[in-house]
């Protein structure tokens, strides 16, 4: 059932993020890595100010981390931490690039009055495999996250973990073929988006059974890092080119919100990538 822009209500959000100011490509980590093309600093600090900006306008509290020199990717916040009910899961990464991070924002938790935090055992890179939908977190594996990590985000948050396989090494996490627009609620399921073809077979058959009114994205639409996008409820940030899937999420009543990302994508990353959630 679709519904009217009137009917869609904004939740406020909080998140944490992490400034470029150390953004650079001299690894490659992930197939859209390619420390020969140049980057610019600046110009990913002129685009991440502007997705925080633009988060704020809508709203939303931004909480800031200090980047550290030597972690280009730490602006990617999301793969840092998972947040639930106030219950913070740590993260473990699978590139040594990028290992110190986790303890970076480890303590900014502990310095921020968070109490109840998990480090994880099993490589687990946090928001990047796992979604909250407000009743399941779904959860990614197949190039960066343990599978064995899920059940560890099951213990460790106190919520049931649906597991979902990527096929696609373009997409490498979770958070670059599905996000969620809707929370679930007394009042609703929760709605999501996401591009089929980045997943297993028997996960597209989860998919279609946990979420029929799911937002289908197209090919053009992930390849942009459309499904990298982060939703209040309404209004919904996405980068330039996602044209389709913001016409689609138009339809159903959304708001799209579009920032160019294309500096930090150099990265493999996006608005979502760059955003982690802090849910109390």
């Amino acid at each position: 059932m679709q519904g009217s822009a009137e009917q869609r209500v904004p939740t406020t959000r909080r998140y944490l993020m992490c400034p470029p100011r150390f953004f650079a490509v001299d690894y490659v980590i992930n197939p859209w890595m390619d420390p020969t093309k140049p980057v610019s600093a600046d110009v990913a600090v002129a685009q991440w100010t502007e997705l925080r900006d633009t988060y704020r306008r809508l709203g939303h509290t931004v909480q800031e981390i200090d980047p550290q020199p030597g972690l280009p990717d730490m602006v990617f916040a999301a793969n840092s931490g998972t947040v639930v009910d106030g219950r913070v899961l740590g993260s473990r990464f699978r590139a040594p690039q990028r290992t110190a991070e986790a303890e970076h924002f480890r303590r900014w938790f502990v310095e921020h009055g968070y109490r109840d935090i998990t480090m994880p055992e099993k490589v687990n890179e946090a928001e990047g495999d796992f979604a909250w939908t407000g009743r399941l977190l779904l959860a990614g594996t197949g190039f960066r996250t343990d599978p064995a990590a899920h059940a560890e985000a099951q213990e460790a948050l106190g919520v049931p973990v649906v597991s979902l396989s990527l096929i696609d090494p373009r997409y490498y996490h979770l958070d670059t073929a599905l996000f969620v627009l809707t929370e679930a609620t007394d009042a609703g399921p929760a709605q999501i988006a996401y591009y089929p073809e980045a997943f297993s077979p028997g996960s597209r058959r989860v998919l279609a059974r946990l979420f029929p009114d799911a937002v289908i994205a197209t090919a053009a639409d992930a390849e942009c890092f459309g499904l990298n996008g982060v939703s209040d409820g309404r209004n919904v940030v996405l980068p330039l080119e996602a044209t389709e899937l913001a016409a689609r999420l138009a339809a159903r009543g959304y708001d799209p919100v579009h920032v160019d990302i294309s500096e930090l994508r150099k990265a493999g990353g996006g608005p979502k990538c760059c955003t982690l959630e802090i849910r109390k």
